[in-house]
């Protein structure tokens, strides 16, 4: 279509940068609820899920997975633990395990009761829509039924996630460069209007997020991150989806753009047009 032409000739002209964006999407567990407290119950989901797919399906391959609270090109990441892996076995025999079986028609049951659980996220955004649309399909592979709810987002905060009225929620956190997470993960940050709103408690975090405020030293600081990043995963408070890439395109008349840890825009007041291939030339008031 010329449409697409239109837009072929627009980017011949442009420079185009692609680097992991400091954020990453999640699905959260409400830890109060005794469906999720049980951590085979949450191992098993992680196992259900393809993140693959959901990379390759969603983002068109424009992100990477991801398995703990930092983004994959953090300090604080540690690459020692491994992308968590898919296989609707485990799930199955974690479930089997944690006392949930197959009824007649596939569907899980415990104590005569079927496994089920709604599944939140925010108006507005079709990629955690989507998300939510791929993860209620691959749970129902091994017999769970999760219902969605997309809410108005002030709503989905003030009366959903700041009241604890959730099952489980698909997010994301943009985070500073900085990994001081305690506000996230704290077990003191559980009160209304705080951001630890899936109740994760673990009292050798607690300490470790204490400990990461306290220590200047970089070597010390960053074994104490890459400790928190190895019990979190641990934990499975979340289930980590997937770390997006940013793709940015900027006009080739630019010179100066560079990728570096921070991002594209960190030498913003660096970046200039040449003289002789300025359109809009500054003129200075009298």
């Amino acid at each position: 279509p010329d449409q697409f032409k239109a837009y072929a000739a627009i980017f011949q002209n442009h420079q185009r940068f692609r680097y992991p964006a400091f954020k990453y999407v999640y699905l959260g567990f409400n830890l109060r609820l005794p469906l999720f407290q049980d951590l085979r119950v949450r191992q098993a989901l992680s196992y259900a899920i393809d993140r693959d797919s959901i990379v390759k399906g969603i983002v068109l391959g424009l992100g990477q997975p991801l398995s703990g609270p930092f983004p994959v090109t953090s300090w604080a990441y540690d690459h020692s633990v491994p992308d968590p892996s898919y296989s609707l076995g485990k799930a199955r025999a974690l479930l089997a395990e944690a006392g949930w079986k197959p009824d007649s028609r596939g569907q899980l049951t415990k104590d005569g009761k079927p496994f089920t659980f709604t599944l939140m996220t925010n108006q507005g955004n079709k990629v955690r829509e989507l998300c939510s649309e791929v993860i209620q399909q691959q749970l129902a592979k091994i017999g769970i039924k999760m219902e969605i709810r997309i809410i108005e987002w002030s709503t989905f905060i003030r009366e959903y996630l700041d009241k604890k009225n959730f099952d489980a929620i698909v997010m994301g956190w943009q985070l500073g460069r900085d990994p001081d997470n305690y506000a996230m993960w704290h077990s003191s940050q559980q009160k209304e209007g705080q951001y630890n709103f899936c109740s994760y408690s673990n009292p050798l975090v607690d300490r470790l997020l204490v400990d990461g405020r306290q220590t200047f030293d970089p070597v010390k600081r960053e074994a104490i991150y890459h400790h928190i990043h190895r019990q979190i995963a641990k934990d499975l408070p979340y289930i980590f989806l997937y770390c997006p890439d940013e793709l940015i395109a900027i006009h080739k008349r630019f010179q100066g753009p560079l990728v570096a840890p921070l991002g594209l825009a960190w030498n913003f007041r660096e970046w200039f047009v040449p003289k002789n291939e300025q359109r809009y030339p500054t003129v200075l008031a009298p």
